[in-house]
């Protein structure tokens, strides 16, 4: 009876350009086979200058691959059917001009963006309104409600975000990671697609 080894595909990896790649760096592998070790070391794919910035490694090629050279043991997959390999480019240090630019003009955005809305549903004169309702009295800058509602809305977009810094508040992900994660998703079955060779119809549209 031959044993049995669960491979189980590791959805996305990054890895330096020009790499050799085994079986263990792409797929987890469970199996009582004294062979284990040997089957992590199998050389499965090499990234060459042909590649861009993904490959596509589907587990029927690597199955394939396995049997070939392995035909005393039987391969089941466990999870997902393919791993998503991106290639790391040299990277360059940011530039400190470049970053700083940035930052400007996304805070200067953001301002104006919390500006407008403001003037668009008269904040001040609500502020106005509700300063005479609890005192009977008409005063154009109530502070005493203006700087807490200031305060206050700079808190509350720290715990909207869920980050103060590069530290988190809490273990719940915030909207903006929830959203960058539904985009890698979608990303990931994108290329899943159009990059996996075994795809016959990707040369159709």
């Amino acid at each position: 009876m031959s044993e049995i080894v669960y491979l189980r595909m590791k959805k996305s990896i990054e890895l330096p350009h020009l790499k050799k790649i085994n079986l263990k760096d792409i797929a987890c592998i469970s199996t009582a086979s004294p062979l284990k070790n040997e089957l992590e070391k199998t050389p499965i794919y090499r990234i060459t200058k042909k590649d861009l910035n993904v490959v596509v490694v589907d587990s029927f090629l690597v199955i394939d691959h396995l049997n070939t050279h392995y035909r005393k043991l039987e391969f089941q997959l466990v999870g997902p059917s393919h791993t998503i390999i991106r290639i790391q480019k040299h990277k360059k240090s940011p530039n400190i001009m470049i970053t700083a630019i940035v930052w400007l003009l996304l805070f200067i955005g953001t301002a104006m963006t919390i500006i407008n809305f403001h003037y668009d549903v008269s904040m001040q004169e609500v502020q106005q309104k509700l300063h005479y309702l609890l005192t009977g009295e008409k005063n154009q800058y109530p502070l005493w409600i203006q700087i807490p509602y200031s305060l206050g809305l700079g808190f509350g977009m720290l715990l909207f975000f869920n980050h103060w810094f590069s530290k988190r508040i809490n273990e719940e992900p915030s909207p903006l990671e929830v959203e960058i994660f539904n985009y890698q998703q979608n990303m990931d079955q994108y290329l899943a697609h159009y990059e996996n060779t075994l795809n016959d119809n990707k040369h159709l549209d």
